[in-house]
């Protein structure tokens, strides 16, 4: 049986678990205990040769005389498995073959010849993108290997452009203007989950232009340098498209829910044009595109020789992407961090801290468990941190009831539980899903703010836990550093001594963390 593979998941065409069980009787157990890989008709071997022959003939004439040769009967068969002669057949025709063996029916033991599959028309979007190097585009060179490497670089860099503008088109032609005809979703609806990905079409179309510009009559490119100098300032139209992505997702998710919707995007994925990638997938490509050029430009800069014009122009082309990709960045985490502030919803006033409202961004943020086993989406904002539990407002949006009382980063000390602690006392009081060991548990409090309680948090695996740890050490340091700088005491009611001795920061011990809230 094939199995069509993309991306990450794997397909099976079986998908009834009883086909691979529609064999014929004939075999009996000695066919389970054999395996093989084909259905056979069994004669005795004296006669196999003839009787192929006596098969063949009994299709084309039904009055023919019967023949004088033993021949074992062919049990009756639940489908044409058994009584089809097995033969090499490419793999679509071993996908249809499959296919009409599932259709399940009782007939006498005549032989009936294979049903003769439709020619399906070809799909104008592959299933699989072509892996073609340069040097398979070349009939004969005599580049020395680095140089090889360097023009198989600049054929990917060039063969990524075709492909991100193929996808691009795909997903305004296939999603953006069927939903918009069909009135699946509005047009202010479409015009924020797809932002203004339309406008990155002729960006990369430019660029795929002047890079084949660059090809001379042997298919080599020689100075890529300048072209990418002259070109990187348009990528500045990121900072658009990807500070819109946070939203656009949250919209893409909640409209999810509707039934036309996730009929629409589902016929869509199983479709042969998606390569089994959902609309996300899509509108996710060309922030991936954006991250890869610094990669690609290392890349040919390490496969440029020291005499190659290139070798001056490639670093200050690395450092213009890097610059923009950084901004990029940078603006995008503003966004997120504005996103999600907009989304909390606050329980009591005291809940409303400064430092959540000063946050420029976050270090991370995600589901974690509490003590009591209860889900949190905890965000760690640069001045705070916030432990929520995640509902939906009277439109459906998703939003983020605030738990308990959120915490400035300055006033946080941080407690790692190791694995295997006993979970009967302490905070825990046993109700991490009722273990008697806890693993991937970690414990923050904050000084001084009588309502702000140690909060234990389980993290799902120990990589998670290692992330929220490092992020916090330096969410910490670095908040600790701000207000020491800063000399201000807004962070806190009453100051502490200690928030300027930033490298006393370590991880407290139960003993310090019971002086800690005994104060």
């Amino acid at each position: 049986m094939e199995v069509e593979e993309s991306g990450e998941t794997k397909t099976s065409w079986c998908t009834n678990p009883d086909e691979r069980h529609i064999l014929c009787d004939h075999a009996g157990k000695k066919r389970k205990q054999d395996q093989a890989p084909e259905p056979v008709i069994r004669i005795t071997e004296d006669e196999e040769e003839d009787e192929e022959g006596e098969i063949m003939s009994d299709h084309m004439k039904d009055s023919e005389e019967p023949c004088n040769k033993r021949v074992k009967p062919v049990a009756k068969s639940n489908s044409l498995t058994g009584v089809i002669t097995p033969v090499k057949t490419p793999a679509l025709k071993r996908i249809g073959q499959s296919i009409s063996r599932s259709i399940s029916f009782r007939t006498e033991a005549r032989p009936l010849p294979p049903t003769p599959l439709r020619s399906k028309k070809a799909s104008s979007f592959p299933r699989r993108r072509n892996s073609q190097c340069w040097s398979d585009t070349v009939e004969s060179h005599d580049l020395t290997a680095k140089e090889i490497k360097r023009q198989e670089v600049i054929y990917e860099l060039t063969q990524g452009e075709r492909q991100l503008i193929d996808d691009l088109s795909l997903v305004k032609k296939v999603y953006y203007e069927p939903m918009l005809k069909l009135d699946i979703m509005t047009e202010s609806e479409l015009g924020q989950i797809f932002g203004t990905l339309d406008s990155l079409i002729p960006l990369h179309e430019d660029l795929l232009t002047r890079l084949e510009r660059l090809r001379g009559s042997e298919k080599t490119v020689g100075e890529v340098g300048p072209t990418l100098m002259n070109w990187f300032p348009c990528l500045e139209a990121y900072v658009t498209y990807c500070c819109n992505q946070v939203g656009a997702k949250a919209l893409l998710d909640q409209k999810k829910h509707e039934k036309r919707v996730e009929h629409f995007l589902r016929l869509c994925q199983e479709s042969s044009f998606s390569r089994k990638l959902d609309l996300w997938n899509f509108l996710d490509l060309p922030r991936s595109r954006l991250v890869k050029y610094p990669l690609l430009l290392k890349e040919i800069q390490k496969c440029t020789p020291p005499e190659h014009p290139d070798e001056d122009t490639l670093p200050d082309a690395l450092d213009l992407i890097q610059s923009i990709v950084g901004e990029v960045n940078k603006k995008t985490g503003e966004a997120e961090c504005q996103f999600y502030r907009r989304g909390l919803s606050y329980l009591d006033e005291s809940q409303r801290l400064p430092e959540i409202q000063q946050s420029r961004f976050l270090y991370c943020h995600g589901e974690l468990k509490n003590n009591k086993g209860q889900r949190l989406h905890v965000f760690l904002f640069e001045l705070a941190l916030v432990l929520s539990r995640p509902g939906e407002d009277r439109d459906g949006a998703q939003v983020f009831n605030v738990y308990r009382q959120p915490l400035p980063n300055a006033l946080i000390n941080l407690e790692e539980i190791p694995d295997g602690e006993a979970a009967g006392g302490g905070s825990f009081r046993g109700a991490f899903t009722g273990n008697d060991k806890v693993r991937n548990c970690f414990r923050v409090s904050s000084r001084g703010r009588s309502k702000a309680h140690p909060y234990s948090l389980q993290a799902n695996d120990s990589f998670s836990k290692q992330q929220w740890i490092t992020c916090l050490r330096q969410a910490i340091v670095q908040s600790r550093d701000r207000t020491a700088q800063t000399s201000q005491s807004q962070l806190s009611l009453h100051p502490d001594p200690a928030l300027c001795h930033i490298a006393d920061l370590s991880l407290s011990s139960d003993t310090d963390m019971a002086e800690h809230t005994s104060r």
